[in-house]
């Protein structure tokens, strides 16, 4: 038996907008160091040294919309895997373990799976490690296993577990779960010693959470069996069934299975380890502050920042110099297309921003300026009423699509690299400082035949930009 990672890389991480939008959610962001918060998740296990093996891939779960860029994360910090399992809608957190449990069993063995959200921060990797080595006994033995973090301060953000006496294995018997209190109640929670937060990290035989699921949603379990049984593969990805996976019902695993366990008369257990490692969900910009390095004015700065006179402020700049004077408690974010200002006590409430936004159909609720591709990225710097003009990077080997405009003409220039184009019956190189025009529906492709980043200019021009105006007619990534 061995112990098999299964990041849950869903949600979108709305309370830590601008930088965190739909199309490109905070676990593939680096908030708290080098590596994003998807790739520390996937390191996470390094060097663990417990009673099991940990697997050489972990199992990914992720929305199919950004699936080339969680592979290439994964890939670029020595995790690759080719097990990512794509949802094709968001169902909660129940059923994409549901489907992670069918694919660990697929090879007739019955790993413990070690199950963690993508976008969690532990700043001490070494006590996570030593939570995750208690809890193994009691998983290896059929139990459903939690952690519970051990509370510094009263929180209002987290749900909690109560706890009674400890196991003969060091684990906790849980008591009941609660929902996120007020202050005054959470006050008298940290006071009793008597509750954890509510990790949403867990631990249990892939056949044991099968169990638990048929038992306690019937539904979710039939509808992830038909998707999963309608699984394709393509290259690193998993594809479910879409008409399959739609029926499954959309639930939390605490809701679906660990409040039930409690009192349940079903021979699982559910049982909790405590954890103190520095842990964070990093569920706003004001839990980012408190898990972030701090001057000795308690400020975090990120990017291009000067403070003068500042305390207590957390400011994100992306882009571009951004300035403060004489700020206390105070959140500021900075990205190419928006700006968050707000009280460091309020980012909760950032939600309330894109909830409007989604209203208007503003695109800033969804996508940055700079969108990510297979291919490399492209980011739309200037636009006007019939023009855009976008900076692109074509990564080595990489090729666009097959494609044709109906409404636009095209105007390419090589800042850096080699470009092959493919412009109608035609194909040819350009270099630095060379360009070419693709007219008005004209088949076209750009490619990257060199070792470097291609960098390009292109200058669109036409009656309609909108990215829907693509025909492909062949797509390296499977594209329709």
């Amino acid at each position: 038996m061995n112990l098999q990672p299964v990041i849950l890389s869903g949600g979108s991480g709305t309370r830590l907008w601008p930088l965190s939008r739909e199309q490109h959610p905070k676990q593939l962001l680096a908030l708290n160091g080098e590596l994003t918060m998807l790739q520390a998740t996937a390191r996470r296990m390094d060097g663990f040294s417990g009673r099991l093996p940990v697997a050489a891939e972990p199992i990914v779960v992720c929305n199919e919309e950004y699936r080339f860029i969680t592979a290439e994360q994964l890939r670029c910090c020595g995790c690759e895997s080719h097990r990512i399992l794509l949802e094709p809608a968001g169902r909660n957190t129940a059923p994409a373990l549901t489907l992670a449990a069918l694919l660990a069993l697929d090879d007739g063995s019955d790993p413990l799976l070690l199950v963690m959200p993508a976008d969690h921060v532990v700043r001490d990797g070494a006590a996570f490690q030593r939570a995750i080595d208690t809890g193994v006994s009691a998983a290896q033995g059929g139990a459903v296993v939690t952690f519970g973090i051990v509370p510094d301060q009263p929180e209002t953000g987290y749900g909690y577990i109560r706890v009674d006496g400890e196991l003969a294995d060091g684990t906790r018997a849980i008591a009941a779960f609660v929902e996120k209190p007020d202050l005054e109640t959470a006050e008298a929670y940290l006071a009793s010693g008597e509750y954890l937060w509510n990790s949403g990290l867990f631990m249990m035989r892939a056949s044991v959470w099968l169990k638990a699921i048929e038992a306690f949603n019937s539904d979710m379990a039939a509808a992830c069996r038909r998707a999963y049984a309608g699984a394709t593969r393509d290259a690193d990805f998993v594809r479910v069934d879409k008409v399959a996976f739609l029926e499954s019902p959309s639930d939390s695993i605490d809701y679906a299975v660990m409040e039930r366990l409690v009192d349940s008369g079903l021979d699982i257990a559910g049982v909790v380890v405590p954890m103190a490692a520095g842990w964070s969900d990093v569920g706003a910009w004001e839990a980012l502050w408190q898990v972030a390095e701090k001057d000795d004015d308690t400020n975090v700065a990120h990017g291009d920042v000067i403070l003068e006179d500042c305390s207590g402020t957390l400011v994100f700049a992306d882009s571009r110099l951004v300035a403060g004077v004489g700020l206390d408690n105070v959140v500021v974010v900075e990205t190419p297309d928006a700006v968050l200002v707000a009280r460091k006590d309020r980012t909760q409430d950032v939600k309330k921003i894109v909830a409007r936004l989604k209203a208007d159909q503003r695109t800033q609720a969804s996508a940055h300026r700079k969108v990510h591709r297979p291919w490399g990225n492209y980011d739309s710097i200037d636009n006007g009423a019939r023009f855009q003009v976008k900076r692109i990077v074509v990564k080595p080997g990489g090729r666009l699509s097959l494609q044709m405009h109906h409404h636009r003409a095209e105007h390419w220039i090589v800042v850096s690299g080699t470009a092959m184009v493919t412009r109608g019956e035609e194909s040819f190189l350009l270099s630095e400082n060379q360009s070419t025009y693709i007219p008005l529906g004209v088949t076209h492709r750009l490619e990257n035949p060199g070792k470097l980043p291609l960098e390009m200019i292109e200058v669109q021009s036409g009656s309609y930009l909108g990215e829907d105006d693509i025909v492909r007619f062949e797509d390296t990534y499977g594209r329709g």
